[in-house]
């Protein structure tokens, strides 16, 4: 088995992560308005200082769940890559 297949993109997991849950945020805002997903809006809300239901809102937590997802995805990724051995090498 080829050793690089095994390694992963840090910055594509993270970039992927990240717009994945800024759309999954701003998702929220229309469905809580119809009664879907309320309280999960009401919780990120109580995390992400500035999202609320209004179009300014939506822009800060779409930022703020781009940035979390940024996040999480790089350190998932890095620590994927330690875990198997690949601390220090260049992954494409």
């Amino acid at each position: 088995m080829d050793p690089e297949t095994h390694a992963v993109n840090e910055r594509a997991l993270g970039l992927a992560l990240g717009t994945v849950w800024a759309i999954v945020v701003a998702a929220l805002v229309p469905l809580s308005r119809i009664g879907w997903g309320e309280a999960w809006r009401e919780l990120l809300a109580d995390v992400y200082v500035g999202y609320d239901d209004t179009a300014r809102g939506t822009f800060v937590g779409i930022s703020w769940g781009f940035l979390d997802g940024l996040v999480l995805g790089t350190a998932l990724g890095w620590l994927y890559n330690r875990f198997d051995g690949r601390s220090g090498e260049a992954v494409r």
